[in-house]
């Protein structure tokens, strides 16, 4: 299947998760030979917006893309964050979910970049199975304790100290001031900062004792990339979520080599230096796509 070669403008796009929740998304249309359909699921208070260089590099290598804005930030933003109520979950199986549902196409396959928070989300998906293959970057346990020492006592300070105030007197997590991106919900902050205290993430959270379970049913094809100077989710942090996460799906673990890009942290995946990490996720899918044509075909022979 080919697209019109004149290149087509992104287009913004309002869709409605399951509980009639109003989602921001925005889809790049694949140029040229289209090799499949390619969802974005972003960091937690990471706007769609910065992963438009990476959605225009996709499309314009022939997948077509989505990025969306979960619900309480960016374009899905209320006018006020008081008194709204999101968890972190709902993220995931309410709004991915739906954009899982938007992107699913017969014709090609649905492949899926996840980006620390996007890594722990696709097994969280009620549909997870239309996924074909998965590139996940970034995604971590979360724990200070996998944290170089300087970072492991900057987040012990934000948690039990800066953002208990600060939470208490907005009603919501004011990120924007701390420079830690979007705002975030009240329920999402209270999420995030419990699951932060466990060594393996909302693994060990006794409140969700079917977590483990859920992950388990996985076994779309995954590749997990952290780099080795990514501050919050270093391999360590990822070899420690993947002890109790995605354990019956094929797992490729890379460990980034920051001299080979210049700095990555935990954000610099997605930012143009990284276009050669773009690449050889993009191959990987490609791989798989060939596979499905080759597969197609013979069965109609």
């Amino acid at each position: 299947m080919s697209a019109d070669a004149t290149p087509s403008a992104p287009e913004h796009l309002t869709f409605r998760a399951a509980d009639g929740q109003r989602v921001a998304a925005t889809r790049f249309p694949g140029r040229g030979v289209v090799r499949g359909n390619l969802l974005v699921a972003g960091a937690t208070a990471v706007p769609q917006g910065f992963y438009r260089a990476f959605a225009e590099h996709a499309s314009a290598r022939g997948y077509a893309t989505l990025t969306l804005d979960y619900r309480g930030i960016g374009r899905s933003r209320p006018a006020t964050l008081k008194g709204v109520e999101v968890r972190f979950f709902d993220w995931a199986r309410l709004d991915l979910a739906a954009a899982v549902d938007a992107m699913t196409d017969e014709r090609v396959p649905l492949f899926y970049v996840g980006h620390s928070f996007g890594g722990h989300a696709l097994g969280l998906l009620p549909n997870h199975d239309r996924i074909a293959r998965a590139y996940l970057f970034a995604m971590g346990a979360g724990w200070h304790g996998w944290m170089p020492p300087l970072e492991r006592l900057r987040v012990q300070v934000l948690w039990n100290v800066l953002l208990p105030v600060l939470t208490s007197c907005y009603g919501y997590m004011p990120s924007r001031m701390l420079g830690m991106g979007e705002d975030l919900p009240l329920g999402v902050y209270r999420d995030w900062r419990r699951w932060c205290s466990f060594p393996h993430y909302f693994f060990d959270d006794p409140a969700e004792p079917g977590l483990a379970d859920e992950y388990g049913r996985v076994r779309t094809p995954i590749v997990a990339a952290n780099s080795r100077d990514d501050p919050w989710a270093p391999p360590r942090s990822r070899d420690a979520f993947l002890e109790k996460g995605y354990r019956n799906a094929p797992v490729e673990r890379i460990d980034i080599d920051p001299r080979t890009l210049g700095e990555v942290g935990h954000i610099g995946y997605f930012r143009r230096s990284a276009q050669a990490l773009w690449d050889g996720a993009l191959d990987w899918f490609e791989g798989s796509s060939a596979a499905l044509r080759l597969t197609n075909v013979v069965g109609r022979l």
